[in-house]
């Protein structure tokens, strides 16, 4: 009878054989971070320098020149006064509830990991876009790396570089580029062949090609793309707090274990202005580079 047990119950490996293929993963990881664990680190170094100095700039900064240039920067890229006077009156606000210095430290791991995912994802879109083999490649990662919980990609990257600024940012990178890896590859490859064929006759190279033609009409797209981008990255902020990242995150983390709700609330909605800013400047700018495009085409 017990030999027919497999009918009933799923066959699994026992206990001890289980507990032997952790540890061995678990040996080899921390074997790992042991040998090349400095040298990774020291490979980020400059990257920790520059998120250092880039949040110092914005907390030794007075408060009013921060927000004129958050204010100018919002109006170039939109071109509107609502807009504009809603970026001001938001951060006067953070400001007056006393969350500057947090926000402060917020927005430069925000706009730094952001940019670190344009610079790899962009490359990245443009090569699945060239090639086949490449998107069948990084397609299955990219759905990993939207489909695994956050916590879990955590724990090798505390193993390996400890608690810190740096570890953050590269969680907050894994979660949020794949939106902009998509979408520049899904841009490109929605250009129209004619348009490609035309540019071929007049004699331009594949790098003309790509940058005079398939990156511009691709722009709405990529805008798209880096628009989820900085909201993803938004959204692990509270996340990131639990591994010693500073910013709004580290309030909300203790609102929840100390029960504060006026305070988790506050920072809760500070991020959520600092997503709205960010996603209404950034969809406006594409909206604007659209019609722009739009524009030279009927030109």
């Amino acid at each position: 009878m017990s030999d027919q047990s497999w009918l009933t119950e799923f066959p699994q490996l026992d206990r001890h054989q289980l507990l032997e293929i952790r540890k061995t993963l678990d040996g080899a990881y921390r074997a790992f971070s042991r040998e090349y664990g400095d040298s990774i680190e020291a490979f980020f170094d400059p990257l920790l320098s520059f998120l250092i100095g880039f949040e110092k700039l914005l907390l030794v900064t007075p408060w009013w020149i921060v927000i004129g240039v958050l204010a100018a920067l919002a109006y170039v890229a939109s071109r509107s006064w609502k807009l504009t006077l809603g970026v001001v009156v938001a951060f006067v606000l953070i400001g007056v509830f006393g969350m500057w210095d947090n926000t402060m430290r917020t927005m430069s791991i925000i706009l730094v990991s952001t940019l670190v995912a344009i610079g790899l994802g962009i490359p990245i879109g443009i090569a699945m876009a060239r090639s086949d083999r490449v998107q069948s490649v990084v397609t299955p990662l990219l759905d990993v790396m939207q489909t695994m919980p956050a916590f879990v990609y955590l724990i090798p990257v505390v193993m390996l570089l400890g608690i810190g600024k740096i570890p953050g940012v590269i969680a907050v990178v894994i979660y949020a580029i794949p939106p902009v890896i998509r979408l520049t590859n899904l841009g490109i490859r929605l250009v129209d062949k004619e348009v490609l064929e035309a540019a071929t006759a007049y004699g331009a190279s594949p790098t003309q090609r790509l940058l005079g033609v398939q990156l511009p009409l691709a722009l709405p797209n990529i805008m798209a793309g880096i628009n989820q981008t900085i909201m993803m990255a938004l959204a692990m902020v509270v996340i990131a707090s639990m591994i010693g990242v500073k910013g709004l995150g580290q309030p909300v983390l203790k609102s929840i274990t100390n029960q504060y709700f006026t305070l988790g609330l506050l920072n809760g909605l500070a991020i959520v202005a600092l997503a709205i800013i960010f996603d209404r400047v950034t969809q406006s700018y594409a909206k604007r580079t659209q019609q722009h495009l739009g524009g030279s085409d009927h030109g």
